[in-house]
């Protein structure tokens, strides 16, 4: 398998804070940049926000001064510190991973991992 796993997800109040993970499973790889994206019950896909290798940051307006992430290049996992949550930040997280990976002769250029459900009651 060549997969990334996110966790970290849950319910909680508003105002609460959780931490959500990304590392791979499965066929280790080396993390390179990446993202968090998330997406609400009938809406698209959007950002949250972005790290590179070299631990550069980027935040969509909405999260901005509330959500950080980071990485732990030892662990090879990125993490998603959201605190001050609102009921509109509910949604299903996704992490995803640029780089470019050889696996079983297929060449991957991105990866996207299964979602994790944060839910955030009012």
């Amino acid at each position: 398998q060549f997969q990334l796993v996110e966790s970290g997800g849950g319910l909680v109040q508003a105002g609460g804070s959780l931490r959500l993970s990304c590392a791979p499973s499965g066929t280790i790889f080396r993390l390179n940049a990446v993202d968090w994206y998330r997406q609400a019950p009938g809406k698209q896909r959007e950002f949250v926000a972005a790290i590179t290798g070299g631990g550069n940051t980027n935040y969509a307006d909405s999260v901005k001064n509330r959500f950080t992430i980071s990485r732990d290049d030892a662990k090879n996992t990125v993490y998603l510190q959201m605190n001050s949550l609102k009921p509109e930040d509910t949604a299903t997280y996704y992490c995803h991973a640029r780089g470019s990976w050889v696996v079983n002769g297929r060449k991957y250029l991105e990866l996207w991992g299964q979602g994790t459900l944060v839910t955030v009651s009012s």
